[in-house]
């Protein structure tokens, strides 16, 4: 790649929220380096018509072999911004999950996150500048019925995205969390999602370029995080106040699987 444009990684950038961070990272002058585990040449080509320069890699990053790879790519590069957006859900009841799919969340949300940003965050704290954004979710400000272990797993990037930015005050380099509510995106059919009310009530989802916007506008400023919707600020500031058993009874009337049929009568956040 010339060195003509600061240069961001985004991970998860084949769909979703990150192929909208990518996109918003092109539009507004950076090179990419974009890895998922699934293909992104249909991706890359979007982000190269937008002037980008773009590396792909497609790599499971929920292991140190991934991330390892990943930071290889960058070829001793400058990294201006880092956008760990890469996670995957797991519906149904923590005892029906098969505990490899559970490591599997653990790992891709949680480990090879901080791994990447281990790697990663030493370099823009040396050079005294650099943007991290993590995306979290408002999942985690509340006991996810049926999705015990996604909202633990966002409980912990929400409450570690804070703790890292404090660390880093004074170095130069910003850390911004995204925490967003239900999205478009394909998060509900991998994470087999589709029979419940949350998975199918199309009313209540974001659009993922507006999440994504929100989110690479708050990492650009500096914010300490965005949560992405009037209706999922709502959903937290009542989480914050609730008892943890009425906020896991109203995530089970949304993730219990059966609940789709449900899903027209009264719209709600995940």
């Amino acid at each position: 790649m010339p060195l003509h444009r600061p240069l961001a990684i985004v991970t998860g950038a084949s769909s979703g929220i990150g192929y909208n961070l990518a996109k918003c990272c092109a539009q507004n002058g950076f090179d990419l380096l974009v890895a998922a585990d699934q293909p992104l040449e249909e991706a890359a080509s979007d982000f190269r018509a937008l002037g980008a320069q773009v590396e792909t890699l497609q790599a499971e990053l929920a292991g140190r072999e991934g991330v390892e790879q990943l930071c290889a790519a960058i070829n001793g590069r400058p990294v201006e911004a880092l956008l760990a957006n890469a996670g995957h859900g797991l519906g149904r009841s923590f005892l029906e999950q098969d505990f490899n799919d559970i490591q599997h969340v653990i790992d891709t949300n949680i480990t090879g996150t901080l791994y990447l940003i281990r790697q990663v965050a030493p370099g823009m704290v040396a050079q005294r500048r650099g943007r991290i954004l993590l995306t979290g979710s408002i999942a985690g400000f509340m006991p996810g019925s049926f999705q015990a272990v996604y909202n633990g797993s966002k409980a912990f990037v929400d409450s570690f995205a804070a703790a890292l930015r404090n660390e880093l005050k004074n170095t130069g380099v910003t850390v911004t969390c995204l925490m967003p509510g239900p999205t478009d995106t394909e998060f509900f059919a991998r994470a087999d999602m589709l029979d419940t009310r949350v998975g199918t009530d199309q009313s209540a989802m974001s659009d993922p370029a507006d999440v994504a916007k929100a989110g690479f506008s708050a990492m650009m400023s500096g914010q300490a995080d965005v949560i992405a919707g009037l209706q999922n600020k709502l959903q937290v500031a009542m989480a914050k106040v609730m008892p943890s058993e009425k906020t896991a009874e109203m995530h089970r009337k949304l993730a219990e699987p059966g609940t789709a049929r449900d899903s027209a009568q009264s719209p709600t956040p995940e």
